[in-house]
């Protein structure tokens, strides 16, 4: 059954989409339609910056664990993939960071991504964020993206930095300015104490136009493709009749780094001989749909405090009801905080021109699924570190031709020795700063790794066991250059082969960024969004 037309049709409601469907819906003359997979973003831990924590497993998930690692001792591992409006930026950490110059820089210049310089894409950057402490040349106030520091870090955290500096990094207050490197406290897509999703700060507004219509809990099971042009596209309700619904003028996926492969596959756009291997009949051989997957395998060190010093001291019923009192009274105390207070950008390798380390500091122990904790009763911190540009490929396959079916996904996490030797420089510097006078005060003793943790080969071990997704999964439908058989968009977001179609996400990097991917994506929905327009 069809119903009637509009001009462009979305399909993900995460990050990249909630900015496609506010700006594209600025031209009241044109109709817009949104369809996400999840549902609407009205649980109240979404909006409570603390409540990223309870995020990463449950309903608003897609539910995904890897394929077995099979240099990470053939764990399967949890891989949180949102499934809410506002995709990542409802469920994430929410830190602020936008990667380092030198990664588009690379995109354009050795990567076939013409147009995609860290001078041709910082406007955007600029354009979506409205930060409201820094400003210059490096970030913008007015826009729509909330930007803010925690108004109180944690002790804790403030011990991580002093540590760090003990250790030897700089301190640095902006790790988005013109030095990426050092140490301090992360600023946050937050507003006025509350998380500022792209659906808060792109969707919402626009929800009141006329042209703009968002329907949730729609899966969409193919793009309809006819005579080599893309229009529109077959999906049902939860629980209702499938619907065919056409794209006058474009169909554009947003559905992420894993949902953005899966459906071009499930619509016969990607590689022939896996599509022929499902059943599905090939619509467009493109070898790269899938391919590349790079994600940042992080590694946690987990230590336990002398005293109720972090913020675990709410896991107690009466401090929890005193923190959540605190919050409705007055928007203040410890539900401000994300957790992930305090980060780093360092270097395994003193000679590379740029960091190639980050750390995340969790102001708490076990606050995340499937990371190990401190003796019930104590109070702890945790410091995650990752290797900012990995060289090991993974891939995205489908399991089979049901769209309800989960894909098959395999980052291939320390595929490469050098991932793994960057990956235990990073543990081991963790250690070091735990190790320093700032956050040894209050430490009675590291967990994770334990003292039995000491030649080459524990650390090594201690990796492979205790690594997990940092959920930055990007560049499974890379951008590049016409030369390039593996590229599956061009510069311009479009897919090879097919008129009236275009992917406007993370899917399209043609590598990783050295930092969180969020602010990232919503720079690639805003350049998106110029260059469908007509404006770039």
């Amino acid at each position: 059954m069809s119903q009637a037309g509009y001009d462009y049709v979305i399909v993900g409601g995460g990050s990249s989409g909630c900015v496609l469907a506010a700006r594209l819906s600025e031209d009241s003359s044109c109709r817009v339609l949104l369809l996400e997979a999840g549902g609407k973003d009205s649980h109240p831990l979404i909006h409570m910056p603390v409540g990223f924590a309870k995020m990463t497993t449950g309903p608003h998930t897609w539910g995904l664990t890897t394929a077995p690692q099979k240099h990470a001792n053939n764990r399967e591992i949890p891989y949180a993939q949102a499934r809410v409006i506002g995709g990542g930026s409802s469920i994430n950490a929410e830190v602020f960071t936008r990667g380092n110059p030198a990664d588009y820089d690379r995109w354009a210049e050795e990567e076939g991504a013409e147009g995609w310089a860290f001078k041709d894409i910082k406007k955007y950057f600029i354009r979506s964020e409205g930060n409201t402490i820094l400003s210059g040349d490096w970030h913008g106030t007015d826009g729509e993206l909330g930007v803010s520091n925690i108004p109180d870090p944690q002790r804790m955290t403030r011990a991580f930095v002093q540590s760090c500096q003990e250790y030897g990094l700089p301190y640095n207050p902006d790790f988005n300015g013109e030095t990426q490197e050092g140490a301090g406290a992360y600023q946050t897509t937050t507003r006025n104490g509350k998380r500022c999703s792209a659906a808060v700060g792109y969707l919402r507004p626009a929800m009141k136009r006329p042209n703009l219509t968002v329907e949730t809990g729609c899966l969409v099971h193919r793009v309809v493709v006819e005579h080599g042009r893309a229009t529109g596209v077959d999906y049902s309700r939860k629980g209702g009749a499938r619907t065919m619904v056409r794209a006058e003028s474009e169909v554009l996926l947003t559905a992420g780094a894993i949902g953005s492969p899966k459906l071009m596959m499930l619509s016969g756009l990607g590689p022939a001989a896996h599509l022929s291997d499902m059943g599905i009949d090939v619509v467009q051989d493109l070898p790269g749909v899938g391919e590349n997957l790079h994600d940042h395998f992080g590694i946690d060190i987990v230590a336990e405090l002398t005293g109720h010093y972090s913020l675990d001291k709410y896991n107690k019923l009466h401090w929890m009801a005193w923190a959540g009192a605190q919050y409705y009274l007055f928007g203040s105390g410890p539900v401000t905080s994300n957790v992930v207070e305090g980060g780093a950008f360092w270097y395994a390798d003193k000679s590379q021109p740029v960091p190639d380390l980050q750390f995340h500091f969790l102001a708490g122990a076990g606050a995340e699924a499937g990371v190990p904790s401190v003796p019930k009763g104590s109070s702890g911190i945790t410091l995650n570190s990752y290797t900012l540009r990995p060289k090991a490929r993974g891939t995205v396959r489908l399991r089979s031709s049901d769209p309800t079916a989960l894909p098959i996904v395999d980052p291939n996490f320390l595929g490469h020795p050098d991932d793994l030797k960057t990956s235990v420089e990073g543990v081991k510097i963790s250690k070091e700063i735990f190790s320093q006078p700032s956050l040894q005060k209050y430490i009675r003793q590291i967990r994770f790794p334990d003292d039995s943790v000491k030649t080459q080969k524990d650390y090594e071990d201690y990796a492979r066991q205790y690594g997990r997704t940092s959920y930055h999964p990007t560049c499974t439908c890379k951008m590049g250059a016409d030369s390039d058989p593996m590229a599956v968009v061009d510069p311009k977001l479009r897919v090879r082969g097919i008129d009236g179609l275009r992917i406007c996400d993370s899917s399209t990097m043609p590598s990783l960024v050295g930092s969180n991917t969020n602010a990232p994506t919503i720079m690639i929905g805003e350049k998106a969004s110029d260059m469908i327009r007509g404006n770039h």
